[in-house]
């Protein structure tokens, strides 16, 4: 009898480890992937079948056909802006190629990642600083700090569309904080976000690497890690990557990177551009709205106590390009599919003039559009003045 107890339990035991493996392989969502590649700097990526992205169990995207390319809007046909769609990013992998055809690259998360990002995940959010006043009453308010220029809320404009040109910096960040230089894209109570991050609880080290994050409904993400994530469509261009080499305060910006989210009129999706090339979308239906009702650019930062992160390249701005974190030629996309290049109905926003700092310039005589400039060293507590 003891012999078969003994027996019953190891059966047992086997049976819990095999259950407890497929969870872990689901929360990893990785199903079925055709192999494991590396970038140059060394990260993994597995090939998913594209098909079998976290965004396919979405309801609105079952039995869904992929669509590889953006329908180009006849009103934006003459636009300098159009996508690229023959580049190759080959040189990014070690392989010099990306996946194979039909697959996409996925970073490998490991449980250990998923615990540190649902650890404090409410708070730890991206979010909009629409919410945010110069009141700090709140914790959220507290821990998340802004430094951007917005559309202004008054005007009541509906929008398809925006992009930035935005250069890549280092802002010194300590675990579990996070600094990024991002545009928004508010639709209703749902967002995206797109642009560079330093998150030591996402990503596997402190460097600038580009993020997406979504959130639709009660879905949120970052990448492509739940059913309202990105569905990628690029075998060689990985989110996550390393960008850079950042730029030199003082020197002439040497890495800048372009992004672009832009509303296909024909097939209803969200489609982003990331250096001139449609990498992913969003189907519309996702998303409380169909439009975008206001648009943010420039720096926002984490953190779970005082002081807070650097934001941009941790200095105040100086209003001179090759001293300054900044964000150039933004444009918006309005509901009739008509670019604005000046985009003049914006306003700026700090939450701490303390810690982050903002301004914009409208003409600043450079071949770079409208500039918006932001940045600083933190939220200083008064024992350490002297980092001003």
């Amino acid at each position: 009898l003891m012999k078969l107890s003994f027996s019953r339990m190891l059966l047992f035991l086997l049976g819990y480890i095999l259950c407890f493996r497929d969870i872990a392989k689901l929360n990893n969502c990785f199903v079925d992937a055709a192999k494991v590649i590396k970038t140059i700097h060394g990260d993994s990526y597995e090939c998913v079948d594209i098909y079998k992205q976290r965004a396919f169990d979405h309801r609105t995207m079952r039995n869904h056909l992929l669509q590889h390319k953006m329908h180009w809007i006849s009103s934006l046909k003459n636009s300098k802006q159009k996508p690229k769609s023959d580049k190759k990013f080959g040189f990014l992998w070690e392989n010099g190629v990306g996946c194979p055809i039909n697959t996409v690259p996925i970073q490998k998360i490991t449980n250990d990642k998923l615990l540190r990002l649902n650890l404090h995940f409410d708070k730890y959010k991206p979010k909009g600083s629409w919410n945010f006043t110069n009141n700090q009453n709140s914790i959220n308010k507290i821990q998340h700090h802004f430094a951007v220029a917005r559309t202004k809320k008054g005007e009541r404009k509906n929008y398809n569309g925006a992009s930035m040109v935005v250069s890549v910096n280092d802002p010194e960040v300590k675990y579990p904080q996070f600094s990024s230089a991002r545009m928004h894209v508010q639709m209703g109570d749902d967002f995206i976000q797109v642009g560079w991050t330093i998150n030591p609880s996402l990503y596997p080290d402190f460097k600038p690497r580009s993020f997406v994050y979504t959130k639709a409904g009660k879905n949120q993400c970052y990448n492509s890690m739940c059913s309202s994530g990105i569905i990628l469509v690029r075998r060689d261009i990985p989110l996550g990557v390393i960008r850079g080499p950042p730029t030199v305060r003082g020197a002439k910006p040497s890495a800048y990177d372009t992004y672009r989210i832009l509303k296909d009129k024909a097939n209803d999706r969200w489609w982003l551009e990331f250096g001139g090339i449609n990498i992913g979308f969003w189907p519309s239906k996702i998303f409380q709205q169909s439009f975008a009702n206001d648009i943010e650019w420039g720096g926002e930062a984490y953190t779970a106590s005082l002081p807070g992160p650097q934001m941009g390249n941790g200095y105040f701005p100086l209003l001179d390009p090759n001293y300054d974190a900044h964000i150039c030629n933004i444009t918006t996309v309005d509901e009739n599919y008509k670019i604005d290049g000046m985009v003049k109905n914006i306003e700026t926003f700090s939450d701490n003039n303390h810690g982050y700092k903002v301004y914009e310039d409208l003409d600043s005589g450079l071949p770079v559009g409208h500039i918006i400039y932001f940045g600083g060293p933190g939220i200083i507590l008064k024992k350490d003045k002297k980092i001003m």
